[in-house]
């Protein structure tokens, strides 16, 4: 790391990893990102989905090697992540198991080589695998951390994904599928949505007046009607309180919001 005053936090991860002659060949047909495209050093996020285009994990896909690929998610799905992996392996010539790894991450300055690039929190960051923090760096806290991903309107699984959830309407299209690859699990519903279709909802950045933070799955209304649920929330120092909602497309981007014991006003990202 180049500089020990850079803001770091330890990131708690999962890691799968997928080597062996057919590894890319077979992961480019599981996942929703195109993994053979990246070079030797190159990550990409991408998702894992049902055929009904549910997600089942989320991940960032590091290229290790030509046959060797490190996958990065949340911890709670590393499991689930390898099983579903080996469920549809079948005579795939690879090797998918877990890995144990600490996962650094750093806010802000120039990643060294082999640094997984980091989209979450809205600036430019990174994390290192297997390295200590350097004496002296500057611990950012969880709080803040959710505020910043929040504000990046950033959806983490068991908060903004579900399996009510489907990938356009949080906003994931962009940054972890690729629509000129082969087929892979949930590609039909996902092409289908993105070209013939329109998400009825989509996933918003609120800032909320109220005396405290909203709940999970907390109710939107306007003029009476149910038209959101909040998934996150976090205090922020220009807003009071920031949100992360679903929000129906017809809702104005003026529009104030209702909901139990506040108001909410969308501040981000523009509707497409």
């Amino acid at each position: 790391m180049t500089s020990a005053t850079l803001p770091v936090a330890d990131r708690p991860r999962a890691f799968v990893r997928v080597r062996g002659p057919e590894a890319a060949s077979y992961l480019n047909r599981m996942v929703s990102n195109d993994v053979e495209a990246l070079a030797v050093g190159e990550s990409c996020e991408a998702l894992l989905l049902t055929p009904k285009a549910r997600v089942i994990a989320t991940m960032v896909v590091a290229r290790q090697g030509d046959d060797d690929f490190l996958l990065l998610t949340e911890p709670e799905l590393g499991e689930r992540l390898r099983h579903e992996l080996l469920r549809y392996r079948f005579a795939a010539k690879c090797v998918v198991e877990q890995e144990r790894h600490r996962a650094l991450l750093v806010l802000g300055g120039d990643p060294p080589e082999r640094a997984i690039p980091n989209r979450d929190y809205g600036v430019e960051a990174f994390e290192l695998l297997d390295v200590e923090a350097p004496d002296g760096a500057t611990t950012i806290d969880d709080p803040e951390l959710e505020r910043l991903r929040i504000l990046a309107c950033t959806p983490r699984y068991g908060l903004e994904l579900d399996d009510r959830v489907l990938p356009a309407e949080a906003g994931l299209e962009e940054r972890a599928i690729s629509f000129t690859k082969g087929c892979y699990p949930g590609q039909e519903p996902v092409a289908r949505l993105h070209y013939r279709g329109r998400a009825n909802r989509s996933l918003r950045v609120l800032a909320v007046d109220a005396e405290r933070l909203p709940g999970h799955d907390t109710e939107l209304v306007l003029d009476g009607t149910a038209v959101g649920r909040v998934t996150s929330a976090a205090t922020d120092p220009a807003h009071g309180i920031v949100a992360l909602a679903y929000v129906r497309r017809e809702v104005p981007e003026d529009a104030e919001l209702s909901l139990d014991g506040g108001v909410a006003r969308i501040i981000g990202p523009r509707s497409g």
